[in-house]
């Protein structure tokens, strides 16, 4: 018996941070955007002659193995992994998990992994828990891991694919399918890996205590990404794709005054390279710093970006928006 299973990351398009609990409280309206890519993250699980529990990283090169009784990992070798099979009480198994996005790549690779070995373990496991109950599992065992609050955005475009708004208010996050041709908004976008790994929960955690705190200039930067996300969704929907450029532009001036260090002077570079070659906007994916970046060009133009970006040294990565989430095999 074999059990398999993956999940898309995404790129986010607008409303980033601001999905973070509580801090979507203080902003009313708040929601992101985002889309679903091929760029998936598999796990598998197989029996194992013994009753422990194998964990085995394909992209770190890292292995652990788990005895009957033992604690959860705390080593920090593979302590999500450790922690979900702990939690879903597996035992006998091996757990293999592979991604194909770049490690640090900001597009939500870490939620897409998650979500991918809930899905495996819930099946395996036979508890066949809803798709909203998995969320809640991966959401909140990642902030055990990362010791920070996770954001709440990236496990919905893992679980259900397509292009969506995720409407943020009191006692209720609610994914809402957005109805956009996703050839049309695929054939706009050009995807790249700057080389810079990036590591989103330090500098979410920092942005959201300076909001607790009473920032003023941090709360004013989450209404503008507030109020940029919901001009973009109408946008999206209505299919004006130079507005939208213009939106994407608009989000990555709000991300850049959150806090010093969200661009660097080769994800400048990149995104001056772009806009010579014809593109209309250019944003850096997730918390900024590193990571993807995503440009958005007129469809006669994206071949000249994308000559643009991989002269200044970006890995351009290639894909298709998913309309599907999380399969099971």
């Amino acid at each position: 018996m074999r059990i398999t299973a993956s999940a898309p990351t995404r790129i986010d398009l607008a409303g980033g941070t601001i999905d973070i609990w509580p801090l979507y409280l203080f902003h009313p309206g708040a929601q992101t955007l985002n889309a679903a890519i091929s760029l998936r993250a598999h796990a598998w699980i197989e029996p194992r002659d013994d009753d422990r529990v194998g964990l085995v990283s394909i992209d770190t090169s890292r292995e652990a193995v788990i005895e009957p009784g033992d604690p959860l990992r705390t080593d920090g070798t593979l302590p999500l992994l450790g922690r979900l099979a702990h939690h879903f009480g597996a035992r006998g198994i091996t757990l293999t998990t592979r991604g194909e996005s770049p490690a640090g790549a900001g597009i939500a690779g870490s939620s897409a992994l998650n979500i991918a070995v809930c899905g495996a373990l819930n099946v395996w496991t036979g508890r066949l828990l809803s798709f909203e109950v998995l969320l809640e599992v991966a959401k909140d065992i990642e902030a055990q891991v990362i010791n920070v609050p996770t954001g709440l955005q990236d496990y919905r475009p893992a679980l259900y694919g397509g292009v969506a708004a995720v409407e943020l208010g009191p006692g209720a996050v609610t994914r809402v399918g957005l109805d956009v041709d996703p050839a049309e908004l695929q054939q706009r976008l050009v995807l790249c890996y700057t080389g810079e790994p990036r590591n989103s929960g330090t500098n979410n955690w920092e942005i959201t205590k300076r909001h607790i705190d009473g920032d003023p200039h941090i709360f004013d930067c989450f209404e503008r990404i507030r109020d940029t996300a919901a001009a973009m969704r109408d946008a999206l929907v209505s299919e004006r794709w130079d507005d939208v450029a213009r939106h994407l532009a608009t989000e990555w001036e709000n991300r850049k005054r959150l806090a010093p260090g969200v661009s660097t002077p080769a994800i400048d570079d990149l995104i001056a390279r772009a806009s010579a070659a014809g593109a209309q906007a250019a944003k850096v994916c997730g918390a900024g710093g590193g990571g993807c970046l995503v440009a958005m060009a007129p469809p006669a133009s994206t071949g000249a970006v994308r000559e643009a970006l991989a002269s200044g040294g970006a890995r351009l990565l290639d894909f298709t928006i998913e309309t599907d989430g999380l399969r099971l095999g």
